[in-house]
C-alpha cells in the first residue's frame, strides 16, 4: 500500500461511520474527573475501552494508580516491534469536565452524540476523545496497510486528570521515564488557528491560579446602622487588582511580564491571524499589553485574568456591608517566566501599598510553559509532512495560547514535542454545548494517517 492508499482508507473509515461509531461510544462514558462520583467512569474508559481497543492493535496495557493521593488513574500501552526502531511517544486523556446537562441546546445533551449540520456534539468530542480518536485511527489504518507493521514502536499515555491540572503526572513521568524512552512525542489537543486551516504548535503557554481573599470580620452588618464606618471587604479588594491590572486588561506590575518577545517568534506570530471566523468573538483590538498584535498578546506575551470575584450573596443581596471578599486570578504564561515569581511579586507589592490584609493561596499545581523552536529538525520534518498532505503550508504556533502538561514531556522526558490539533476556537470545551466539526475531523484523519506513514518511511527522519 502506498501513502495515498492510507489516506484513502481513513477517508471511508469516516465516510462509512467507522469514526462516528468510536467516538460515540467513548462519548457516552461519562468520565468526568472534576467530581468525585463519576471516578469509577475514569476506569471504566481505560479498562473497557482504551484497554481492548489497543490490545487489538498489539499494545501491551497496564494501568497505574496515580501517585497522589486521590489523584486519577493512568494508562500505559506500548507496542513494541524491534528494538532497533525509532520509538513514537503518544498521549492523549480520557477524562472530561462536568456536563451541564442542563445546560444544552434543545435536543442535545453531553453524552450521547448528535450530529446537527457541519457540527457533532458531546462532552470530549473536541477535549480530548475526539482527538485521540483520530490519532489512534491513524496508528491503526498505517499499520494495516503495512501488513500489520507500522515501522516503528509505541507508547501511549492515556491520563484520566487533565481537566483538573493532571496531578501526579510529573511524579508519574519522573518515576517512570524508563517507559517512556522515545524518540519524538506527537498528540493532539486544542484548536487549530481556524477551522479552515491546519495547525501544528511545539509547546504551550503555562496556567497559574491563585485566589486572593480578604476576610475582615464575621457576618455581614446593616448597611444603614454600619455603612460608612465598616470597611468594605469587595471594594478594597477591587482596587487591590487594579493596581496589578488595569482596566483595559495591561499586566502593571513588571515582574508579572515576561521577556521580550524574540524576532524568531514575531516573525512566526507575523504569519496568522487570530479571530475573524464564524462563531468567534470579536476581539477588543484595545485590551491587553499596547504596541503588541493580536497573535502576540495570545501566543507571545502573559496575561492576568479574573475568572471570578464574589462577596456578599450575588444571588440573594442583602442591604449589609458584607464580611468578606475573594478573587479568583489566573495566568498565562509563555516559556521562559518563572511562575514561582507570582506569589512572591504580589505580595510585595500589596503590602506596599497597604493590602496586607489581602491573603494570597495557589490553587492547583500550576502547568509549566515549553516552547520547541518551529526550525528544529522535528519540526520542519512535521511541517513538511502536514504541508504534503494538505497541499499547503500549515499554520505554525511557537506554542498554543493554552496551557497542557506538555512540560511533562519536552522537560521531564527530554522529548521533542509536536502537537497537530484537530479541533476549533468556537467548539465550546469546558462548556454547554461542545462539538467537533464533521469537515475538520475527516481532514484530521488524513493529516495524521500521512504524518503517521511518514515516521515509518526512515528517510528523512531527525534521528540521533
Amino acid at each position: 500500500m502506498t501513502r495515498d492508499a492510507v489516506i484513502e482508507s481513513l477517508e471511508h473509515y469516516f465516510d462509512d461511520g467507522g469514526f462516528w461509531a468510536d467516538l460515540s461510544r467513548r462519548v457516552a462514558i461519562k468520565s468526568c474527573s472534576q467530581d468525585e462520583p463519576f471516578r469509577p467512569e475514569l476506569y471504566r474508559y481505560l479498562k473497557d475501552e482504551m484497554m481492548p481497543y489497543l490490545a487489538d492493535l498489539g499494545f501491551v496495557s497496564e494501568i497505574f494508580e496515580n501517585p497522589k493521593p486521590g489523584g486519577q488513574p493512568i494508562l500505559v500501552a506500548r507496542r513494541q516491534e524491534d528494538d532497533d526502531l525509532p520509538t513514537l511517544m503518544t498521549y492523549g486523556h480520557g477524562d472530561v469536565v462536568r456536563g451541564y446537562d442542563d445546560q444544552w441546546r434543545d435536543g442535545i445533551g453531553p453524552w450521547e452524540m448528535k450530529k446537527v449540520g457541519d457540527r457533532w456534539y458531546g462532552r470530549g468530542t473536541a477535549d480530548n476523545k475526539g482527538q485521540h480518536t483520530i490519532n489512534l485511527a491513524a496508528l491503526k489504518a498505517c499499520m494495516d496497510a503495512r501488513g500489520g507493521k507500522l515501522g516503528y514502536n509505541v507508547v501511549a499515555l492515556i491520563e484520566t486528570g487533565e481537566e483538573t491540572g493532571s496531578p501526579g503526572l510529573r511524579e508519574f513521568c519522573r518515576a517512570h521515564s524508563d517507559l517512556f524512552k522515545a524518540d519524538v512525542f506527537i498528540a493532539s489537543d486544542g484548536p487549530r488557528l481556524n477551522a479552515l486551516r491546519p495547525t501544528v504548535y511545539f509547546g504551550s503557554r503555562g496556567v497559574f491560579n491563585f485566589t486572593m481573599s480578604l476576610d475582615l470580620r464575621e457576618g455581614g452588618h446593616h448597611s444603614g446602622n454600619w455603612g460608612g464606618l465598616l470597611a468594605n471587604p469587595g471594594i478594597i479588594l477591587a482596587h487591590a487588582i487594579s493596581t496589578i491590572v488595569d482596566a483595559k486588561g495591561k499586566i502593571l506590575l513588571d515582574e508579572l511580564k515576561p521577556d521580550p518577545i524574540s524576532n524568531s517568534v514575531r516573525d512566526a506570530l507575523s504569519k496568522l491571524k487570530v479571530g475573524g471566523m464564524e462563531g468567534d468573538p470579536e476581539i477588543d483590538p484595545d485590551w491587553g499589553e499596547p504596541g503588541l498584535t493580536a497573535e502576540e498578546k495570545v501566543f507571545g506575551w502573559n496575561t492576568f485574568e479574573i475568572l471570578a470575584f464574589k462577596t456578599g450573596n450575588p444571588d440573594n443581596p442583602v442591604n449589609a456591608v458584607p464580611p468578606k471578599a475573594f478573587a479568583k486570578c489566573h495566568m498565562r504564561f509563555v516559556a521562559g517566566f518563572d511562575p514561582a515569581v507570582v506569589i512572591p511579586a504580589v505580595r510585595k507589592h500589596l503590602d506596599k501599598l497597604g493590602y496586607d490584609k489581602v491573603t494570597l493561596t495557589p490553587d492547583r499545581e500550576f502547568m509549566a510553559a515549553t516552547r520547541l523552536e518551529p526550525d528544529t529538525p522535528w519540526a520542519k520534518w512535521a511541517i513538511n509532512s502536514l504541508a504534503r498532505t494538505a497541499g499547503e503550508e500549515p499554520a505554525v504556533l511557537p506554542n498554543l495560547g493554552g496551557s497542557l502538561p506538555n512540560d511533562c514531556f519536552a522537560h521531564i522526558l527530554g522529548l521533542p514535542t509536536v502537537w497537530v490539533p484537530h479541533s476549533y476556537p468556537a467548539c465550546s470545551q469546558h462548556a454547554p454545548n461542545e462539538h467537533i466539526l464533521e469537515s475538520v475531523s475527516r481532514s484530521a484523519l488524513r493529516l495524521m494517517g500521512g504524518l503517521f506513514w511518514d515516521l515509518g518511511e526512515r528517510d528523512g527522519l531527525p534521528l540521533q
